[in-house]
Formats: C-alpha cells, structure tokens, sequence
C-alpha cells in the first residue's frame, strides 16, 4: 500500500527509520532474511502496544493527543487504525467520541439516514473518508461519480459562492430522490468537515500500514527500534535526547560512546544499544569509518596507544581524539583516566606518529630479532581525574545530553518524594497552586526595572527537561547569595502560563536535603471521556490495589461540559515513585496522571 500514494518527508523518514531497523534486527540469530514488509497483520502484541497509548516515535500516533485517542478507541485491527488516521484531522477531529462510542455501545450509533448504512457501518455511522463523502453525495441526491468528485473539492476549497451553489444543487437532487429539503441540508454540513480535511481511504491505509509496522518494531524488537530512531536523527540534538528518554523508560539499557563496540551509526550489542561514533560532534564521518575498519581489519583496540599506532592519524586526527576522551570512547580499554589521556594526547599523538615514520623507512627492524624494544613505553603525565559533574557536563556538551549518567542521580530519591509537577507538562498547573521542583540552575540574567530594583531570570534543568524561572524583586534580594550556575536546588512557586512560554515564579529556595521529610501527597489520575462503565476501570482499580503507600488518590471526571473531582476511598493509598507513576499511564482509560 505504501505505493499506491506519494509519502510526505516524515513519511520517508519513517521508510528510512524502518530499514535501518531491518539492518540490526537481521543480526539475531535466525532473523537473518527479517523483512517488515512481511510481517503479521494482527500481531497482539503490537495492538497492546496502540491500546496503551505507547505510541511515542510510532509514525503518525506520536502526538499526545493520538496517545489519549488509541487509549480511548482500542484498536484491534489495521483497519481501526486507517480509520483513527483519517480522523484525527482539525474537521473529523470533533466526531472522534462519536466514532468511539459507536464501536463499544452499537447502540448509539446513528447513521445521517438509514440507506447509508451499508456506506458507514465500517465506520460506525461517521464519515470518515472522502469517498464516503462522495458515494453519500451520490447516495442522497444522486450525483454521478465525477459530480461527486466535483462536490468533494468544492467543500475543500470553502469558497462560500461555490459552496452555495453545490448546496443548492445538492439539496435538488436529494428533492428528486424523495428527501426533504431539511434533512439533505443536514446531511450536507455533515458531510462538509470531512469533505475539507478528510483522508481519501488509500492514503490514510498507507500511512497506517507504515505506521502499524513501526509499532511492530517497537513492540517486538524495542532495542533495535530505539536504535534506528536514534540513527535517523544521529544529528538532530533536539531529538536524540527524546528517543533517549523514551528507550531508558522502555527499559533499554543505553551504553556511552566505546571504541570497540560503537559502530558509525547506533547500534545493538547484546541486547543493549551502543551510543553510534557518528552522533558525538567534532567526530566525523571519515574518522568513525577508520576507527571501525581498523578494528574490523586487526581485532579490539588493546589501549589509548595501541588505537594510535593502528588508525591514520591524518584522517583520525587530535580534535577527532579530543572528543573521543571527553565523552569516554576509550574507558573501557584502558585504565588510564580521562583528564590523564587529554593532558597527554598531544605527546602521545605525537609519539605514534614519529614509530609510524620511524617504521615506514625501517629503523625500528633494526632491532627486531634482538627482541629489544626501539621506542620504551609511552609515560603518562599524572592529573587528578574529573569529577563525575565535570565529565557529564562535557558530554552534555559533545553528545546533547547525558549517557553516564545525570548530574541529579544522587538526588533521584528525594526528587521523587518532593516534586509536585513535572516540568515538562507546565500547563497541568492550577492557576495559584504552589508547586515543588528540584534541579540545576543553567543560566542567570538579571535585569534592572523601572523603579531601579534588581529581578532575575534563571533556566533550570531537571530529569524531564527545561523551565525558566522569575525572581521578582524580594525573591531575588533573599536568595541570589546562595544561587549559583550548576548548583542544585528546590524550588517552590507558582507557574504562569499566561504568556507563549510557561514560566515559575519563585516563592522560596531551599537546600534539596531539606526536602527529605517532605513528600508527595496525592495522586491525581484524569480519565478519558471514552470510559463509560466501571467495569471499564477494573484493570486501573486492580492496579492501585496492588501496592500501597502514603498517597491518596484523586480522579479528575469531565462530563456533559462539567469538571468533577473525585477522592477514591480513604482506605487506597498508593506509592508516590516514578514507575508506579508511569504504570498507570499505561492502563486503558487513563488520559494523564500527577503528583501533588
């Protein structure tokens, strides 16, 4: 079906995500020949994988608002998925519950009349595509299958003259064939947002059968699947993070940069993925392919020098080397440290070249059958090795992100009990509701106002990403003494989303330690509008009955245009940590999920 239609640039992309996905998955034993364009159609695993919703990186289903739609509507087949496509577009959009509730209560369903069953019954009495745009113009006011086309491009266009007049022609041909003026014109604004923004069925099948085969991937081969990801945007600082991100939370182990497991491009060794040389900057792509064709060619590299006495240090050169230390390339083959083999490089650089001169011309085979040594052992200059701070900080620097490791590691612990929202998803915010967060101070700038007192603004970073921070006059007066750049606090406010970007207006700073004894509380779960029963929420109910903590439970109810909040029984108290957290998001029904 990929085919039948032209792809769009993300379309490609995904096309390209997919082949390199085959190149590693056709390195397991027995997936030799692994062809995705052969695989199973109605793979369980693979629909679960839509039905949670974990469709993070899944060509077409990765907005957040298509993860809320899958969790509501369940797919089960490609054919559901073609139909999601199709709808979730600025028209159909608004006809996506009724698409839901037609699948799990039949008894809902309503077709605009009833000779259009046969037409909209795949679709539950919604139309979806454009040709169920046309055959209901042809159906109703009898339209020849070119006038319906004709119909079809004239909604698109919104000229409201034109639009007029299709109207009127409509309603005539739907006078001839015995309805009343009243009810074609119903249909015909029925019919007009799907006309406009709506798929023809092909091209939104294509897309979802490129999209089904990335689930696929991801639901069966997630390593090799993360892997591609990460190749496919190899230079792309903004998204190599992300699919980071998603890969640890999936589970996948994501090792460092390592002169003898990185490939050029990521890869997975041993079920784990392997940091490509490609994607560390400065690098390049004639150094990347020396390193793994020497290593191909003569086996591991045994150290620091036996690497620079095997590669061309021409093509491989010192500003090549200089990232490969600072990014720890070489510190699983050889027990020197970093900050002792960037102070050497540049003699050891130097000494490898001069044995490779000195060999080239045949001095060092001199004393060959002597068995003595020409050149003694490279000596390395003693220096303190960096502090684990320092070399995350470079690596945030050559790489985009952390892979050894996140400065706040060691404050995971009190992060978890303490933070009541996560920075990443600001407009969760009440307006104010005082909020806690813990991370690093990146950045600070000062300006000075109109009445001559001092303000600040700071970014902070955490484990979830970036906000910036306002400290108005007194706040900045307080605690501008012990702030400092890469220093880690708590901090209290309040988050103003008032303007483009969300900013946290600080209330106070405090030392992370003392947030020990102060816990999160509550648990908010908001639920999807597709839930209709209880029997709906079992797996959620028996989920929270699993563990217990010190939490309560709150559920966030929209109904009829209404907010409800719900407390849950005072005798379910649930665990505040991040994987607790996280499972629930994965149940059916579950739209968001927080801490407060």
């Amino acid at each position: 079906p990929c085919g039948l239609v032209k792809m769009d640039y993300l379309g490609l992309k995904t096309l390209t995500l997919i082949k390199y996905a085959e190149r590693i998955i056709r390195k397991r034993p027995g997936y030799e020949n692994f062809d995705a364009r052969n695989i199973p159609e109605d793979d369980v695993k693979t629909f679960d994988l839509f039905c949670r919703g974990d469709s993070v990186a899944v060509f077409q289903f990765e907005s957040q608002g298509m993860q809320k739609i899958l969790r509501q509507a369940q797919p089960r087949c490609i054919e559901e998925l073609v139909a999601l496509n199709a709808l979730y577009r600025p028209g159909p959009m608004q006809y996506i519950d009724q698409y839901v509730n037609g699948k799990f209560h039949p008894e809902t369903i309503e077709y605009p009349d009833p000779c259009l069953e046969d037409i909209l019954k795949e679709t539950y009495g919604v139309m979806v595509y454009q040709e169920q745009v046309m055959q209901v113009a042809q159906r109703i006011a009898g339209f020849s299958l070119g006038g319906a086309d004709m119909l079809r491009r004239a909604m698109g266009k919104k000229k409201k003259e034109v639009m007029d007049g299709k109207k009127v022609e409509f309603i005539e041909g739907a006078l001839k064939n015995g309805f009343t003026a009243e009810h074609a014109e119903k249909i015909f604004e029925i019919m007009v947002p799907f006309a406009g923004y709506g798929f023809n069925k092909s091209h939104a099948a294509a897309y979802s059968v490129v999209a089904y085969r990335t689930g696929y991937l991801k639901a069966n081969f997630p390593a090799e699947f993360i892997a591609a990801n990460l190749t496919n945007e190899i230079t792309s600082t903004d998204k190599l993070p992300e699919y980071i991100a998603e890969g640890r939370s999936m589970g996948i182990a994501i090792d460092p940069p390592d002169v003898n497991r990185s490939d050029k491009v990521f890869d997975v060794v041993d079920g784990r993925i392997v940091y490509g040389l490609l994607g560390i900057k400065g690098l390049g792509d004639a150094a990347a392919e020396e390193i793994v064709k020497q290593r191909s060619k003569d086996g591991p590299y045994k150290s620091f020098m036996d690497f620079l006495e095997r590669v061309d240090l021409h093509t491989v050169n010192k500003k090549a080397i200089e990232v490969m230390i600072k990014t720890g390339c070489f510190d699983n083959v050889d027990t020197i440290p970093r900050s002792m083999l960037l102070l050497n490089m540049e003699q050891a650089v130097n000494y490898a070249d001069q044995k490779k001169e000195d060999t080239r011309y045949g001095q060092v085979s001199l004393f060959e059958d002597a068995g003595e040594k020409e050149y003694a052992d490279f000596v390395f200059q003693q220096t303190p090795e960096w502090t684990l701070q320092e070399k995350l900080a470079i690596e945030k620097e050559l790489i985009g992100f952390y892979i050894s490791g996140h400065p706040l590691d060691e404050y995971r612990e009190i992060i978890e009990k303490a933070e009541t929202i996560n920075i990443a998803e600001p407009s969760r915010a009440q307006k104010g509701k005082t909020y806690t967060i813990v991370g690093m101070i990146k950045s600070i700038r000062t300006i000075t106002t109109k009445k001559g007192s001092l303000m600040a603004f700071c970014l902070l970073e955490d484990m979830n990403g970036t906000i910036d921070l306002t400290f108005f006059q007194k706040a900045w007066e307080k605690y501008s003494p012990v702030l400092k750049i890469d220093g880690v606090f708590g901090i209290k406010g309040k988050i103003d989303l008032s303007r483009d970007t969300p900013s946290f207006l600080v209330d106070e700073v405090l030392d992370p330690k003392d947030l020990q004894e102060r816990s999160v509380k509550e648990i908010h779960i908001k639920l999807d509008s597709g839930m209709k029963t209880e029997r709906d929420l079992m797996p959620l109910k028996n989920y929270l009955f699993e563990q217990s903590g010190n939490c309560s439970v709150y559920f966030h109810i929209e109904r009829g245009g209404k907010k409800y909040l719900v407390m849950a029984n005072q005798q379910l108290t649930v665990p505040s940590n991040n994987e607790f957290v996280e499972g629930i998001k994965d149940l059916a029904f579950v739209e968001s999920v927080w801490k407060e």
